[in-house]
Order: C-alpha cells, then sequence, then structure tokens
C-alpha cells in the first residue's frame, strides 16, 4: 500500500512547493508577530514595495484573462473558445483571491480591510472604487466558477440556476473590470512630484487597461500551455483545436499590443516628454516599450500569418514579464527616482510572494486534476 501511495505525494512538484509553503508559513507568522518593520524593507519613502507592486497591481493585470475570454464566448459568439473558458475564469478567480491575501500581508491592520465598507466609504477616492470593484469582482468570479463544482458534486438544480446567470455575470464582470483595471492606474495620477516623467501621465487608466487586456490573452495562452501538459489525459481539444486557439488569442493579443505602444508614444507627446528618452531612464524606458511591448506585437504578427504556434507562445511570454515589469516600475523601481536611497525588497517579501504565487498553482493543480474545468462534464455538454 505505502509503495502504491507514496509517488502520488513524493513527487519533485509536492516535495518542491511543500518546503516552499512551509517556509513562506514561517516567513508570514514573523510578518504578522513582529510586524512590516521586521520583515521588509519598506519605508516612508517606499510604502508600496513588491507586494503591492507584484502580488496586487501584477496579480489584478494577470487575471484579467477571465473576463476577456468570458466577453470573447457569452457576448460576441466566439464558440470556438469556449474550451479556454473555465481554466481562463479559474486562474482570475484564484488570481483575485491571492491578491486580497497580499493585501492581508501587505496592509499594517489587515484587520481593517472591511473597513472602508462597513465604517467610513470613500466614494471619491480612487483607491476605494478599486477596493469595491475588487471585491465585487472576486464574488462575481466565484460564482462563475460554481458550475463546475456543482456538476463535479452532481447538484444539477444549482447547477441549472447558475447556467442562466451566465450572460448577466459575464456583463457584470467586463463592468467591473473596466473600471478596476483602469482606476489602478488612476491611482498613481496623484504622484505627478514622485513618479518618473516618462512612465507618470494622466492617461495612466488607459494604460493600465490595455495593457491588462493584453497580458490577460498572453495569461490564457501560457496557463493553457501548462494545463495541456500537466493534464494531457482530461484535455478534449485536439492538438489542431488548441493551436488554432493559441493563434486566435496570439491575433488579438497583437492588435492590443499595437494599440497599447502607440498611446504610450502618444502619452509621451501630449506630456512632452521627449527630452528624458536621452537619459539613462529613457534607455531604461525603451527597453520595456520596445523590448516587452513592442517585440512580442512583431512576434504575435508573425506567428500568427505564418501559423507558428511556439512563436506566438514566446510572445506570451515577454508580454507577461513586461506587464509584470511595468507594474514594478510604477511600484517602486521609477517611483521617487531623484532620490539617492532605493528599495530593495528583503528575502521575506521574495519569500511570500514565491509562496503565493505556489499557492495559487497548488490550488489549480487540485481543483483542475479533480473538477470538469478542462473538459466538458458528459451530462453538460454544450450548455453555459
Amino acid at each position: 500500500m505505502t509503495e502504491t501511495s507514496s509517488p502520488r505525494w513524493f513527487t519533485p512538484f509536492n516535495v518542491i512547493a511543500g518546503l516552499i509553503l512551509a517556509v513562506g508559513a514561517v516567513v508570514l507568522v514573523l510578518r504578522f508577530t513582529l510586524g512590516l518593520a521586521a520583515t521588509t524593507n519598506l519605508t516612508h519613502d517606499y510604502p508600496w514595495g513588491l507586494w503591492i507592486g507584484f502580488d496586487v497591481m501584477s496579480g489584478v493585470a494577470l487575471a484579467a484573462g477571465g473576463f476577456v475570454t468570458s466577453a470573447g464566448v457569452y457576448l460576441f459568439g466566439m464558440k470556438e473558445y469556449k474550451p479556454i473558458v473555465r481554466p481562463a475564469i479559474l486562474t482570475g478567480f484564484l488570481g483575485y483571491f491571492l491578491v486580497v491575501l497580499g493585501l492581508f500581508v501587505d496592509l499594517g491592520r489587515p484587520w481593517r480591510l472591511p473597513y472602508p465598507f462597513l465604517v467610513q466609504a470613500g466614494p471619491t477616492s480612487a483607491l476605494f472604487e478599486v477596493a469595491l470593484c475588487v471585491a465585487l469582482y472576486l464574488t462575481t468570479l466565484f460564482v462563475e466558477t460554481t458550475p463546475a463544482v456543482f456538476e463535479w458534486l452532481g447538484w444539477k438544480r444549482w447547477r441549472r440556476l447558475v447556467g442562466r446567470l451566465t450572460i448577466a455575470l459575464t456583463i457584470f464582470g467586463v463592468v467591473l473590470s473596466t473600471m478596476h483595471q483602469s482606476s489602478l492606474g488612476a491611482l498613481f495620477c496623484i504622484t505627478p512630484t514622485r513618479l518618473h516623467p516618462l512612465w507618470y501621465s494622466s492617461y495612466l487608466p488607459v494604460f493600465f487597461f490595455v495593457s491588462a487586456v493584453a497580458v490577460g490573452l498572453s495569461m490564457v495562452i501560457v496557463e493553457g500551455l501548462f494545463s495541456h501538459r500537466a493534464f494531457h489525459d482530461q484535455v478534449e481539444t485536439t492538438p489542431e483545436q488548441f493551436d488554432h486557439i493559441t493563434l486566435g488569442l496570439g491575433k488579438a493579443a497583437a492588435v492590443t499590443l499595437a494599440i497599447y505602444t502607440a498611446i504610450k508614444v502618444v502619452g509621451i507627446g501630449m506630456d512632452d516628454q521627449w527630452h528624458y528618452l536621452a537619459t539613462g531612464w529613457g534607455l531604461y524606458f525603451l527597453l520595456e516599450l520596445l523590448g516587452f511591448a513592442l517585440l512580442p506585437c512583431i512576434l504575435f504578427t508573425i506567428g500568427f500569418r505564418e501559423r507558428r504556434v511556439a512563436l506566438v507562445r514566446v510572445a506570451a511570454f515577454i508580454t507577461v514579464a513586461g506587464v509584470v515589469l511595468n507594474r514594478l516600475n510604477i511600484a517602486f523601481i521609477a517611483y521617487n527616482w531623484q532620490l539617492p536611497q532605493r528599495y530593495v525588497p528583503s528575502w521575506m517579501e521574495v519569500w511570500v510572494t514565491l509562496t503565493l504565487v505556489t499557492f495559487g498553482v497548488v490550488a489549480f493543480r487540485w481543483i483542475a486534476g479533480r473538477m470538469p474545468i478542462l473538459y466538458e462534464h458528459p451530462e453538460w455538454k454544450g450548455i453555459h
């Protein structure tokens, strides 16, 4: 009995994930018992660091694939992309759940997270709008993931009830995502003297939304690649169908990145910040814009035109890295750019981020391995 069960538990993935989570649990205990000062390098000049830049701002953007794919399938009738809707929505739900966990870790008084809703609202604050929309969209994503749970449990009545809400939930999710993705950029519109002029713009809300759509499409490609390799025995789509879906997502990502690159250039022109491009910060900005936006746009275009799926996937990885870099630049790298001291995350901050990512991967693996996420339940084929 031991010989048959041990390989299922003591795999390289389980051992590595277990070690990361175990050390992460110890670090989290230290964070909540000793405070932020003992576990982070955050200061009054750099109040937002890795946990906000990656766990929250990047996490929200990376989870955008849920509303993008569901809108395409259920609102615009792109039925050929239906096989990727449930994985995208599950990824979105787990992503937003990890965002909330990241906020609990980052806040000095995490028990006050519901304070704006229950005690004193700030309806004119962009941060309040972000918090409200994230809370509502997390709830929406949770409801959107329940059909797979109900099918798994055999709760047909509840499954039919949630199925009738598909269109309404999709519309609600698109509205909420549009609002809070852009409002994350609006948060930094109050930092014109702190954020470097090449990253600061009154068009930050537009930049954040368009880049979120691009990285959402790219994350669906990346997640689909790993899911099809890890759960190849559950996937119903043929390799040809999956390649067709990947190329279609690549085409949409190419168009989105072209728009993003164009509006970023327009933003520099409107704010008349051309002279900064000749500085060291300007070269770094061009690396982000040309290397992580324009380059993947070209690769997506070539990959789609020549039907090179591998090239589309490479472009997707570059896009994901580029949007993460952009959020980190805005959160703390290009923030307070004129100060001599720089913020560098402590190893505990890095480990907590690694712990949250690992937890998300483990949760996705557990759910996808048991529930009808990558395939249609036999009793519910062709039904919302």
